[in-house]
């Protein structure tokens, strides 16, 4: 790390250094930017000769710093998660990252209040720390070495590489690219026209009839977007292995050039979600992650650590959840709401594009905007008519032996599986619309996963009795309440 931190520290302060270079000229604040790259190299390499850590039987310590001293401790019964990552910097000198969580979610870009990084340890050490901090029963850790070997549930295929351009990862590489040049472009009053490269593309469309120009456009996108997708795909999926360790603990190897390694022990876990976003689900693919305490749980479940299954056959992920939880309570037929739902979906999916033509018009009106925009709204009510129906189509829930079932959304279908005995109580949403309708919506908490799980718009009696059934007794009282005031 003697040699990498300073690398990129000095990678971090590239803009200042340059732009003290480049436009100092000897004047006094180009010192300025020098000793500030300076400070910020010793500060890293200080960093890492004043690390230290120690376990000790009731908590987890890290100190660092030489001037500003750092201590952070965690308690050892308090550690839900051993994350291990190995990035490029890492892998040059076979060290490892080991971030040591305790599950809660932490708002900023850095390691949260709850949470020790590592950085960085041996591999080996890395893996000797992940085994002693999560396996912490006596027996089984005496065990291990008489155990059986560990149990293969998935590994990657290199057929699931077609999966990868209906992820749409590759669109948001597109955008964030393209977004990116226009603000540098802007900043810096760059017109790419004055290329001749650009100009002679930019020509060639001209020539071409507008509809061959938007034909050729929009399968040039495509193309670029399902390289892109195919290349994150083989960067984070690729050496994919999903085994069932002999202590009882659920351990997940992926990354090809960034390799990361998550343990989820099944004393933690409370069920498996089944995620199909529309062009996924087009192609029969579907992702799997895990519902299960303490992994953090982010805007991709990729990042939070609970992924089981990447883009794959539908069939597949199935297998993997039947594999995970013993069983596969995702495959229950689900009972169907009541289409009263169904006019609450498409009468909402409608209006509100009805109210943004009307907002339009409005602008349109008044002469901010031109005709169009608003036209083009209104030829998107079919459209939106079909996503509320299809929205509805998504709708469903069941109750399979020990497990809630429940299923919604068009965009991001999910079908999740929480094991009754893991939720924290039900909460019985009606809004006015619902009250009118006979409708009510069921929130089941659950200290796992994304922290509640909603079956939407189902009839208010079937509604209490699956509330009742899968947490028995609990709205026992406000039933009785209201048969007596009844």
């Amino acid at each position: 790390m003697l040699l990498i931190r300073p690398v990129l520290d000095l990678v971090k302060s590239l803009p200042v250094l340059a732009g003290a270079l480049l436009f100092g000229h000897g004047e006094p604040w180009q010192w300025i930017g020098l000793v500030f790259t300076a400070i910020a190299v010793f500060t890293g390499v200080s960093h890492v000769l004043t690390s230290r850590y120690r376990i000790t039987e009731a908590q987890v310590e890290w100190h660092t710093g030489l001037l500003l001293r750092k201590q952070r401790a965690i308690p050892r019964d308090r550690i839900r998660t051993v994350d291990v990552t190995s990035e490029p910097k890492h892998r040059l000198f076979s060290l490892a990252a080991a971030r040591i969580g305790t599950g809660r979610h932490s708002h900023g870009k850095g390691p949260g209040k709850d949470e020790l990084v590592l950085d960085a340890v041996t591999v080996a050490e890395a893996q000797r720390l992940r085994t002693l901090l999560l396996h912490r029963k006596a027996e089984a850790v005496s065990e291990e070495a008489t155990a059986p070997p560990e149990q293969l549930i998935a590994a990657v295929d290199k057929r699931w590489l077609r999966y990868a351009p209906f992820t749409l990862s590759g669109l948001a590489v597109v955008g964030a690219a393209v977004g990116t040049v226009y603000h540098f472009a802007h900043e810096l009053h760059f017109d790419p026209i004055q290329f001749s490269l650009v100009q002679a593309v930019v020509g060639h469309f001209a020539e071409t009839p507008a509809w061959l120009s938007v034909v050729l456009a929009a399968v040039g996108l495509l193309v670029l977007v399902s390289l892109l997708s195919a290349g994150g795909y083989v960067l984070s999926f690729w050496n994919f292995r999903l085994t069932r360790e002999p202590a009882g603990t659920l351990h997940v190897r992926r990354g090809l050039i960034t390799t990361r390694s998550v343990s989820i022990e099944e004393d933690r876990l409370r069920g498996a979600e089944i995620r199909e976003p529309l062009p996924l689900r087009l192609a029969g693919g579907a992702r799997c992650v895990a519902i299960a305490a303490g992994l953090r749980e982010g805007k991709s479940a990729d990042k939070g650590g609970s992924l089981l299954l990447p883009p794959a056959p539908l069939t597949r992920a199935h297998e993997v959840v039947a594999e995970v939880l013993r069983e596969d309570p995702v495959a229950t037929p689900l009972v169907r709401h009541p289409r009263r739902a169904l006019y609450r979906r498409l009468s909402r999916a409608v209006l509100s594009v009805l109210l943004l033509a009307a907002a339009l018009y409005g602008l349109a009106w008044l002469g901010a905007l031109p005709d169009w925009p608003w036209q083009v709204a209104l030829v998107l009510v079919p459209f939106a008519a079909l996503v509320g129906w299809d929205r509805y189509r998504g709708l469903g829930h069941a109750l399979a032996g020990r497990y809630l079932v429940t299923r919604s959304g068009s965009l991001d279908r999910g079908t999740a599986a929480v094991r009754c005995d893991g939720l924290t109580g039900i909460v019985v949403e009606r809004s006015y619309f619902q009250r009118r309708a006979g409708l009510v919506t069921l929130i089941a908490p659950v200290a796992a996963g994304k922290g509640k799980y909603q079956v939407l718009d189902v009839g208010e009696s079937d509604g209490l009795a699956l509330a009742d059934r899968a947490v028995p007794g609990l709205l026992t009282p406000f039933l009785t309440g209201d048969r007596d005031r009844g």
